[in-house]
């Protein structure tokens, strides 16, 4: 059984599990899954919650179908992009799932994989951000630069953001 490595602050809502290379991030959202896909689905969506606080996605493409690709660039508080990133839909089912392979999109950057799921739990949705790295050394440099924190970070603004888009 994989040993589960609480993080350090139990109110941001994720799990780390290092033997698997896993980031586990989950938020509860008053709003229903077939929305909170929407967001995940479409980049004028996409460009108002998605990426930590204060680098936010200022440029994103989607083409949202099994073997679409995305891509992004964030933008920092100096106002300086940050390198692109994106990948490939890998599954989608409609209000329940995305699978997607993610990573920056410079030659040779390691890659990850990534599976959000939405549970319906009466007028909220569980949202829960999988991500699974493929190299022990890609699993610890994200660690390290607080991946789980700013993923967090992009579902707590999602949180905010989603409720806005209710009838």
């Amino acid at each position: 059984m994989t040993q589960v490595k609480p993080c350090p602050h139990p109110q941001s809502q994720h799990t780390l599990h290092p033997e698997d290379r896993v980031v586990i991030v989950r938020r509860t959202i008053r709003a229903p899954a077939a929305l909170l896909f929407t967001t995940f689905s479409r980049a004028e969506h996409l460009k108002r919650w998605f990426g930590p606080g204060s680098y936010p996605v200022t440029h994103a493409e989607v083409d949202f179908r099994v073997g679409g690709a995305f891509k992004m660039i964030m933008t920092g508080p100096d106002g300086v992009l940050g390198p692109p990133f994106g990948g490939t839909y890998l599954e989608i089912v409609p209000d329940e799932r995305i699978v997607y392979e993610n990573g920056f999109l410079a030659e040779g950057s390691e890659r990850m994989i990534v599976t959000v799921t939405f549970t319906p739990r009466g007028e909220d949705t569980e949202v829960v951000v999988h991500t699974r790295f493929l190299t022990d050394q890609s699993y610890k440099l994200h660690v390290e630069m607080g991946f789980a924190m700013g993923t967090g970070m992009g579902l707590d603004q999602l949180a905010v953001y989603a409720p806005t888009l209710l009838p």
